[in-house]
């Protein structure tokens, strides 16, 4: 695949693929269930070891001068902003003898408005006979406190109505005096004056009774106020709940703790960018899936399961090193300990057409240093592979993990077999995995993939690297004059011909895969 044909590719691929997120998102489902069990349990306990206070709640029915059936509420709102005073809080400390500082005490108190006209107070306490008594007091000055605010606004508007009244009636005596001064006469514009004073009478006795009705409708309306204000639920004590309380909080801790794992798995997937589906493996290292592993579980039936897919994968490899003219390599990212099982069981299966030397590039010589049981190959460390006779079978076991040097990796075979495991490696590094092997000319036969995606039915299959792929090795080797090496690679072996597209490399840096 040339680099033009993947910037297109590129350019053509969403921003961000939700079936390639969600696949990651699923495989890392013991982190965000982890998360939730953790919330879960987080919950649990705080109920049980941080037990709510004593709390007592008390109700109070306050009525308003201003009530109207459409009130939003605005009212009860004025009122519960009041409860949270230094003057109630200071009346009703006063009322318990206490030395608290308002301050204080207004942190352990609230108000809610349940309704226009019903207001709930909430107090905690050291005891439940503490909450009570702090809830009746806090309710007795909040009520007192309205009761005397009702009093002072009906008091200043009376004062005001009869104000004006007093000024009116002053008005009225200047004019009575007035009349009185004038007496009847024929003189037309002396009785105009006389009528419009009678005028200004009538018209200041009607406004005189008017401010005196007001005044005394302004002190009426008072006493239903002040009757209308009262404590309608006296104070009790909240019972809590142990085992309902440690339910509820669980059950907010477990979907916190899950809404938190999802996002973060998410987010991690998106900034890691670590591909889990065969068709991004395969276009990022730029090499077909040719065989899946499932990863080892503790289930019987699931053994069964991966034992036959190894074996099967055992086979597949096995033909395929036969049918090689050159030295092969199994080079894995993220999965030493599969490939060396696959290793091993691949050296047992070609000990049947001579002897197989196992060498051991892993780093930590995990092969080489490990003891020997009865049927295993020979296993030689890789400082020893380029002192091997060419003519002896072998078979490289090596790393493609940050950190690799890539200059060795030939030594343990000029063609390889990939060994990834899905969800481990980078897109970046799968890249500069796929174009140091293009740099060493070591060609890729396939990539065998470590513990797949069950759910995931992409395809694995690059369709235009028939150059690599193993059903390319059907076709029959061409045969050029001064090419194709002569390599033995083991016992009847001799004159086997290099394969023309098993040495098809990149010649530029315009093709890399």
């Amino acid at each position: 695949m040339t680099t033009s044909t993947t910037s297109e590719s590129s350019a053509a691929a969403p921003l961000l693929d939700l079936q390639a997120l969600v696949v990651a998102v699923r495989r890392r489902r013991r982190f965000w269930c982890s998360m939730a069990l953790l919330g879960l349990f987080v919950g649990a306990a705080v109920a049980v070891l941080l037990p709510p206070p004593p709390t007592a709640v008390t109700k109070v029915l306050v009525a308003h001068q201003e009530d109207q059936p459409n009130d939003p509420g605005t009212l009860i709102r004025t009122d519960v902003a009041l409860l949270q005073t230094t003057r109630i809080a200071g009346a009703a400390l006063q009322s318990l003898k206490s030395s608290e500082k308002p301050e204080d005490f207004m942190k352990d108190y609230g108000g809610t408005g349940l309704t226009n006209n019903l207001l709930q107070i909430t107090v905690t306490g050291d005891s439940d006979a503490e909450a009570m008594a702090r809830a009746k007091a806090l309710a007795d000055a909040f009520v007192a406190d309205h009761v005397r605010r009702t009093q002072e606004a009906a008091n200043a508007e009376a004062k005001a109505l009869l104000d004006q009244r007093d000024r009116m009636q002053a008005e009225l005596a200047q004019v009575n005096k007035a009349i009185g001064d004038r007496s009847p006469d024929s003189d037309p514009k002396a009785s105009a004056s006389i009528e419009s004073l009678f005028a200004r009478r009538a018209e200041l006795t009607s406004r005189i009774t008017d401010f005196g009705q007001r005044a005394a409708e302004a002190r009426t309306g008072t006493p239903k106020v002040i009757a209308g204000t009262q404590i309608v639920d006296a104070p009790s004590a909240v019972r809590h709940s142990l085992p309902k309380t440690a339910a509820t909080n669980a059950a907010i801790g477990l979907v916190l703790g899950l809404v938190l794992g999802l996002a973060v798995a998410a987010v991690g997937t998106v900034v890691a960018d670590r591909p889990v589906l065969r068709r991004e493996i395969a276009a990022n290292l730029g090499a077909s899936v040719i065989a899946e592993l499932p990863h080892r579980s503790g289930r019987l039936w699931q053994r069964r399961r991966i034992r036959a897919a190894r074996e099967r994968l055992t086979t597949s490899l096995a033909r395929t090193v036969r049918g090689s003219a050159e030295p092969v390599s199994l080079l894995e990212l993220g999965c030493a300990r599969n490939t060396s099982v696959i290793a091993l069981a691949l050296a047992r299966a070609l000990a049947a057409d001579g002897p197989v030397t196992v060498v051991d590039g892993l780093p930590g010589l995990r092969l080489a240093g490990r003891r020997p049981k009865p049927g295993d190959p020979t296993v030689v460390s890789g400082e020893r592979a380029a002192a091997m006779s060419q003519q002896e079978l072998r078979l490289g076991v090596g790393s493609v993990a940050p950190g690799t040097a890539w200059t060795d990796l030939q030594y343990l075979g000029t063609r390889t077999v990939l060994v990834v495991r899905a969800g481990h490696g980078s897109a970046a590094w799968l890249h500069t995995v796929a174009r140091q092997l293009a740099d060493q000319r070591i060609p890729v036969i396939g990539v065998v993939l470590i513990d797949p995606d069950p759910r995931d039915r992409t395809d694995g299959t690059l369709w235009d690297g028939l150059h690599t792929a193993l059903r390319g090795q059907n076709e029959r080797p061409a045969r050029q004059n001064g090419t194709g090496g002569h390599r033995q690679n083991g016992p009847g072996r001799q004159g086997t011909e290099r394969p023309v597209w098993a040495a098809r490399v990149p010649d530029s840096d315009q093709e890399t895969r």
